[in-house]
This record gives C-alpha cells, sequence and structure tokens, in this order.
C-alpha cells in the first residue's frame, strides 16, 4: 500500500525528540546539498540542533559556490565525533554506498537510488523519482512550510542537476515539485552557481582529455591519470557526451587510493548502472543510474591485475572490463 505524504512527514517527525541534536550526512553534490538544507528546514524548533557533514571534500567550483551562497557551513565527516549527536540521517545515497558511511547508526534513510539492502529506522527509499531534492520537496509542501529562496534554489538546482535538465528519465513528480520550487527561487543565485562549472586549474585536464582519448563508435574512454578531485573526471565526461555522435562516455582517473570510472550515456539502448555494477563491482563499489554511473575501485584491488601508474594500460583494462559485459561494442579502435 502506498504511503501519502502527510503519513511520511508523521513517520519521519516521529523519529525525533525536541533535545535532539541531529546530523545530516550527504556526499556533497547539489542534490544532496539541496535535500541535507530541507531536512534542516524541516527540523527547525523542533529538535535542539541540526548541522550538515559531507564525507567528501567539495572542490568542483560550482558546487563550492552552492554551498557557499547557499549551504553556510558544511562540516567534514573527519572532524565528526559521532558522540556528540543524538540522531543521523542520510540523505541521497545509503551506508553501502561508502565506506565512510560506516562510523554513523543512522536513523533517518531518504534516497532515490535503487535500494541495496534492508536498512533500521525511517527509511524512505524510492528510486522510481528522479532527485532526492523531489522527495524532500513533498515533504516540505506536506507540512504546508513556504520555502526561502535560498531553500527553493538549492532543492530546484538538485533537481535540475540529477535530472540533467530533465534530458535524463524524470517524473510527474519531478516536474511537479520544479514547477512548486520555480514561483520561490532566485535566478540570479542559480547563474552565478552554474557559472561557475569550471575552475582554471580543470583546463589542463581537458587538454589532456583531448590528447588520450580513444573513440569506438560513438564511445569515448579517457584516463586522466593523478587528479585533483574525481569532479573533473565528471565535468569532462559530461562534455564529450556533447559531442555529436557520441552515445557513450568512460571517464577515469585515480583520486587518492582509488581508480573512479565516470560513465555517462545518451540514454539510447543501455543502462550505465547496470554496465558499471556488471564490470567493476568486484573491484569496489559501482552503479547508479541509467545515464549516469560511477565506479570508485581501490588501488589494492586492481594492482593484481594493472599496474595503475601505467595510464595507457590502465584505459586499456578500462576498455576490456567494459566489452566483457556484453555491451556489443566495436573491437575496431580508433583515434583521432
Amino acid at each position: 500500500m502506498s504511503i501519502n505524504a502527510p503519513e511520511r512527514l508523521r513517520r519521519f517527525y516521529s523519529m525525533f525528540r525536541g533535545d535532539d541534536r541531529v546530523l545530516v550526512v550527504i556526499n556533497a553534490d547539489p542534490d544532496a546539498i539541496g535535500a541535507a538544507l530541507c531536512v534542516k528546514r524541516l527540523l527547525w524548533r523542533k529538535v535542539a540542533s541540526v548541522d550538515i557533514c559531507s564525507i567528501n571534500t567539495v572542490k568542483r567550483p560550482d558546487n563550492v559556490a552552492m554551498v557557499n551562497k547557499l549551504c553556510g557551513c558544511l562540516l567534514k565527516s573527519a572532524e565528526i565525533h559521532t558522540g556528540d549527536y543524538s540522531r543521523f540521517v542520510l540523505v541521497d545515497s545509503q551506508p553501502g554506498h561508502n565506506e565512510a558511511y560506516k562510523k554513523y547508526p543512522f536513523d533517518v534513510i531518504i534516497d532515490h537510488h535503487p535500494i541495496a539492502v534492508v536498512y533500521n529506522g525511517y527509511v524512505d527509499i524510492r528510486p522510481e523519482y528522479g532527485a532526492t531534492s523531489t522527495m524532500l520537496t513533498e515533504y516540505l509542501r506536506a507540512a504546508k512550510i513556504r520555502p526561502s529562496q535560498k531553500l527553493a534554489t538549492a532543492l530546484f538546482l538538485g533537481i535540475k542537476t540529477d535530472t540533467h535538465d530533465f534530458q535524463r528519465k524524470a517524473y510527474n513528480e519531478d516536474i511537479k515539485a520544479f514547477h512548486f520550487l520555480s514561483r520561490h527561487i532566485s535566478l540570479s543565485l542559480i547563474q552565478q552557481i552554474e557559472y561557475s562549472e569550471i575552475h582554471p586549474g580543470f583546463l589542463k585536464y581537458f587538454q589532456q582529455a583531448f590528447n588520450s582519448r580513444v573513440i569506438r563508435r560513438g564511445k569515448v574512454f579517457i584516463h586522466l591519470g593523478h587528479v585533483g578531485t574525481p569532479d573533473v573526471c565528471v565535468l569532462v565526461a559530461d562534455f564529450f557526451l556533447k559531442v555529436q555522435g557520441v552515445n557513450w562516455t568512460f571517464v577515469s582517473g585515480i583520486f587518492g587510493k582509488k581508480l573512479v570510472v565516470i560513465i555517462r550515456n545518451s540514454g539510447l539502448r543501455f543502462n550505465a548502472g547496470k554496465l558499471a555494477e556488471q564490470a567493476f563491482s568486484q573491484f569496489g563499489s559501482a552503479g547508479g543510474h541509467k545515464t549516469m554511473a560511477r565506479a570508485e575501485l581501490s588501488l589494492s584491488s586492481v594492482e593484481c591485475v594493472i599496474n595503475s601508474e601505467n595510464d595507457r594500460k590502465v584505459l586499456k583494462w578500462i576498455m576490456e572490463r567494459v566489452d566483457g559485459v556484453g555491451t556489443g561494442f566495436s573491437k575496431n579502435e580508433r583515434k583521432p
């Protein structure tokens, strides 16, 4: 039996007491930031305090701008002492998605990704939604709260980003939330944030991508070697998907002790999330949506099959893994 929005809100509120100190944990991106800010607003004056922390360091310029202009203080997960809090909330992710979540005993999980396992506490996971910000907008409306300009803008950007400007599959719920929020947003703030997308320091990676790209009948493979942030892999993958005739992009880079693979496609035939899982899950976490996916593989797990310091061999290994899941990719390889 489906649960309506007022009932979800009631169950959500039942998890908290007036003296609770709440920590909202995210892997910071626009959808997660928007959702976390909405949780904070929902709990305003209902608990003692609400903080937001991120397990990742925000480096992508547009995300940095979003944090600075809309979020304010975003704590670092590494500096958090769990004993300082009595309730823990996870939005736009699930505990099994990242090892960094293991330190938190989550009481509330709200997410739109495919459900991994059964969780305790209050759980609202709806993979049929295009964004977690859409789900939180429903909570906001059920609570009869009019969003501030900054909150509406954050939720609006969360939906806009995770539906890829509605180029990815979106649902009526996403459209309804988007339309509702559009009456309260700041277009000026949105422009300031979206126009901050590329940091000058990222340009060298684009040059490297142009020089090292491998194309196979509409599929682009790029390995950037060591990167300062995985966000640059996302930017490069999104950029090359805009090239005429390109239907898939696979962009990888080494960040810290992990090999990160970003996958994008046009949504025409295959499922990026399933491909990522089938090709890379035995080496680490992998999965995503139909048009957007990500794999994070520990270097220790791949070193037994490939020398991670040899960029050409890493690229070749990724292409072989992708070929191995039966996508029908051509074996004829060309470099422009």
